[in-house]
């Protein structure tokens, strides 16, 4: 299964969405499709034998809204200096566009902006070029193709609501001037028919694309949204003006023009658009740590081929270059330092603050920022496989993707929008049955269209989750689900593995127990010679030290969870743990107090026997890390159950867990038996969340209703689990439940303030005070209500943006 992330433009509520998934779902070969209205993006898993890229694009142009097909395009924006009128901007666009490779090109004299779509051979340097060439100064803004398209969308919203605002404000005068007394001029009721039919129509003709989409919806998506709504409400009250209109001119005496409502359909529609220039610019805002990572991508590298140092676009770099990184710059690719050090600044992607030291073999990520010394690196990993283009990716698809609550409040929208359609019209009929009149339910009809758009409703989850989700990645947390971001507090047990997550992971040789303590260590070195555990490294490296030369064995045996099996020469090697010991009936005499002291001191006993007898033992310690009590105590001050799961025996394992204050251990279980586990404690009701190694405990982690992956380095993209951390420092992980519990608490706190919204207003606009009061909900103000609850659910998320790690 292939997934694909769709940026689509034009989406204005959750129906929309809804809208979408519907017509991505009916595609065949599709098995999964998301669409978030606040991201405008769309995730979906489908078979590539089955579906192509280009039928999900025509399924999502087909519901009527539009795909920013990027393709190999790439985007820029420039600052552009010098420009005096649009006519400048104009010069700058043909100037851009007559540059090869230049599919599109904008200017903005307000802004001083110019905005670039390109492929080869178009460059930056050419696109530069041209704009100093036609005689302004320029400076690049690198951004995304998303940033340009977000601020494309912004302009546009904005000029639709100044072009909306100049028109509406004299037919607002017009239509409700003499109601507040002011000085109307002494224009015919013809003439003043006229004017404000040719004021409102070009507010409809410029915001049309709320009646394209509105009626698309319903011929090809075969439902209802809010362009449904808007269309519906607004055409009504254009349609019955303009036949009054016609009425009046033509010298109908039983009309005037106090029975024309245009201005409803023109304020209306005003008011909407600054509803969504407002809630563009604020949900621009709530993915700022994706914009500053794309922000952090070096441009250039220096590399050294046949010889010599050149400079070359970051594009052009491959695995196995060798890049030259010298003081203040950034690094622009994963590698591993060949020579030189000094120290890199890793803040921006893992949030460590205190910069790392960087030696010979050490591992170096791109985009990070290289502090004093020089060195030489050779990459691992470029373009889409470095950890950077990982983390930007996972991010990307969290906040593509739909929490449990907004499954729920999608639903809701589905049936919302043609309940409250229905409701309209139930009540413009009650009303018009009771006598009130044609013109008095047209205007109820109309308000409970207009306040009713569920808007708000659908922006209440997903801004969360991307702010949340952002908020994690400053801190070197990545949630891969939205799901995982909303769920992860709610865990009550949480499980540990002990080897590389509560210690450091690799292992030293602290005791040697024989008469002849080096020769012991050479049999145990040549028996793990061909080993890939952890513990085998310890001994190899202990032998290396003592300058002890280590032969290959002639036959080796792994022996899953209890050691190893080799022959060397004439002797056949048994080196493990008690239990190997045991079922190959080799007595421990002599040995076993000191085992037992080994053991009693949280030290692994590695028994080695030859011949049928023991030879002696070797005490490894694996060294607690030191943030790992403090993170245990901080899990447990939460409430949460704390369990460490482990091969060791069970003496070993409790020495070690009462050194952390854990008091559930999980001893003796072997890697294929973690799961195992998992899933058991599961079965006693108990909703568990696993700490581990994302590739070894891949098992364990995916059967946790929470699977975290810690101490990833710069492979995220390979992890099992549904949290990844960055670092290694397991404070993080109580770090991941508070965020996680913050950001459940301000999507209930939106979705809250978005029903309590609906529930009130649409009886109010229906009606509801009319009788006791008086007070009848004019359209327009329900417009600007509609467009306020929107605005103030975002205002509402980004305050998120106070959350702290410490």
């Amino acid at each position: 299964m292939a997934k694909m992330i769709i940026q689509i433009r034009g989406m204005d509520c959750a129906s929309c969405a809804a809208t979408i998934e519907k017509s991505l779902k009916r595609v065949k070969g599709v098995s999964d499709a998301n669409v978030n209205f606040a991201s405008g993006k769309a995730m979906v898993v489908y078979d590539e034998s089955k579906a192509s890229e280009e039928g999900l694009n025509k399924a999502v142009e087909n519901s009527g809204y539009t795909v920013a097909r990027t393709g190999a395009l790439q985007g820029v924006t420039f600052s552009v200096r010098g420009m005096d009128s649009q006519h400048c901007a104009l010069i700058v666009e043909n100037a851009l566009r007559k540059v090869a490779g230049v599919s599109e090109a904008s200017a903005s004299y307000p802004g001083m902006k110019a905005m670039v779509k390109f492929s080869p051979p178009a460059t930056v340097d050419r696109l530069k070029s041209a704009i100093v060439d036609a005689g302004y100064s320029v400076d690049e803004e690198p951004g995304d193709m998303e940033k340009a398209e977000r601020e494309r969308d912004i302009l546009k919203l904005r000029s639709k609501f100044l072009f909306s605002f100049i028109l509406g404000i004299p037919l607002a005068y017009m239509a409700m001037g003499s109601l507040l007394n002011l000085p109307m001029p002494g224009i015919d009721e013809k003439l003043l028919a006229i004017f404000q039919l040719a004021l409102t129509a070009p507010i409809l003709i410029i915001n049309n694309e709320f009646y394209i989409r509105g009626i698309r919806a319903v011929v090809f998506g075969r439902t209802a949204n809010m362009d449904t709504l808007v269309a519906v409400g607004t055409g009504a009250a254009f349609i019955y003006s303009l036949v009054v209109t016609f009425l009046i001119v033509f010298g109908n005496a039983a009309v005037g023009v106090h029975d024309l409502y245009y201005e409803i359909a023109g304020l209306l529609l005003m008011f909407i658009v600054l509803g969504k220039l407002l809630e563009a610019i604020a949900k621009g805002k709530t993915s700022e740590a994706i914009k500053k990572l794309l922000g952090l991508q070096a441009k250039t590298a220096v590399v050294v081929r046949r010889g010599k140092e050149s400079v070359i676009p970051i594009e052009e770099v491959v695995a196995g270059d060798i890049v030259v990184v010298k003081p203040g710059q950034k690094i622009p690719v994963d590698g591993i330092v060949i020579d030189g050090h000094s120290s890199v600044d890793e803040s921006m992607v893992t949030g460590e603050s205190i910069p790392v030291e960087k030696v010979k073999g050490s591992t170096v990520i791109g985009s990070t920022i290289n502090t004093t010394g020089s060195f030489r690196l050779k990459a691992t990993k470029v373009g889409k496989d470095t950890l950077l283009a990982q983390i930007i990716k996972l991010v990307e698809e969290a906040q593509s993707s739909k929490a449990p609550i907004q499954k729920l409040a999608d639903q809701i929208s589905a049936y919302f929008v043609p309940a409250v359609a229905g409701v309209a019209l139930v009540s413009a009929i009650a009303w018009f049955a009771l006598g009130y009149g044609f013109v008095f339910s047209l205007s109820i009809f109309i308000a409970v269209l207009i306040i009713a758009c569920p808007c708000a409703m659908g922006l209440a989850t997903p801004t969360a989750i991307m702010v949340g989700t952002d908020l994690g990645a400053q801190n070197g947390i990545l949630f891969k689900t939205a799901e995982s971001l909303q769920v992860a507090h709610k865990s009550g047990v949480i499980v540990f593995d002990k080897t590389g997550t509560l210690t450091r992971g690799k292992p030293e040789v602290t005791d040697l127990i024989a008469r002849r303590g080096d020769e012991l260590l050479r049999l145990a070195a040549i028996a793990e010679k061909k080993s890939e555990h952890p513990l085998a490294n310890a001994i190899l490296d202990a032998a290396e030290k003592r300058g002890i030369k280590v032969p290959e064995p002639l036959k080796f045996i792994s022996l899953t969870g209890r050691g190893v099996d080799a022959t060397y020469g004439s002797k056949r090697i048994l080196f493990g743990n008690k239990r190997l010991m045991a079922e190959r009936k080799i007595s421990l005499a002599g040995f076993g107090q000191d085992i037992e002291r080994l053991e009693n001191q949280g030290k692994t006993a590695m028994i080695l026997a030859h011949d049928g007898k023991v030879a002696g033992v070797i005490g490894v310690a694996d060294t607690i890390k030191a943030d790992t009590r403090e993170a245990i105590s901080e899990l447990k001050g939460m409430g949460k159950e704390v369990v460490m799961i482990t091969g060791d025996n069970r003496r070993t394992a409790g020495a070690i867990a009462s050194q952390l204050g854990i008091d559930t251990v999980l001893a003796e279980v072997l890697p294929e038996d973690k799961e195992k586990e998992i899933k058991r404690l599961k079965s006693e009701g108990k909703k568990v969340a696993m700490v581990g190694d994302g590739i070894n405990d891949a098992p364990a982690l995916a059967a946790a209703d929470v699977g975290i992956a810690i101490g990833s380095g710069t492979d995220v993209a390979i992890e099992t689990g549904d949290i990844v951390l960055v670092k290694s420092n397991l404070k993080d992980v109580a770090l991941a439940f508070r965020l996680s519990s913050y950001t459940e608490r301000k999507i209930k706190q939106n979705l809250f303030w978005a029903f309590f919204y609906n529930t009130a207003g649409i009886p109010i606009a229906a009606g509801l005070l009319f009788p006791f009061t008086g007070f009848l909900l004019n359209p327009i103000v329900a417009g600007a209500a509609m467009a306020f609850s929107s605005v103030s659910v975002v205002g509402n998320t980004l305050l998120m943006r106070r959350f702290r790690a410490k």
